[in-house]
């Protein structure tokens, strides 16, 4: 059985940072074609904030680029997402998810506050 189990969210200051971890249990993490992080605020639709490709290949918001980073520990088996110089608009439950052709998953998300 696949599990993504998240932490690291939290209340910081605008201009703050986190880091968001994701620990993937059920799936080397090798095996997953894509992973990305996608948040949802209050109000509003979900959103992909970033992206990375079995290939390596990473994509961004236009809101979170130069700002986000995503990437993965694979001796942990686990994804990550760097958040530096937050906004108080990058308030949202920030949710991690795996899926390839026959698969997707999800994490069970976690809040980050952002304060101005």
């Amino acid at each position: 059985q696949v599990q993504l189990v998240e932490s690291g969210g939290g209340l910081v200051q605008a201009g703050g940072s986190l880091r968001l971890s994701c620990a993937v249990s059920g799936r080397s993490i090798f095996s997953i074609d894509h992973m990305g992080w996608y948040r949802q605020a209050p109000g509003k639709q979900r959103e992909l904030v970033a992206h990375r490709s079995s290939s390596s290949t990473t994509n961004y918001a236009d809101s979170v680029k130069g700002r986000f980073t995503i990437s993965r520990d694979n001796a942990k088996n686990t994804m990550y997402l760097q958040m530096n110089n937050l906004k108080p608009e990058d308030t949202a439950v920030y949710y991690c998810n795996i899926w390839g052709m026959t698969y997707d998953y999800w994490g069970q998300g976690t809040q980050v506050t952002v304060s101005s």
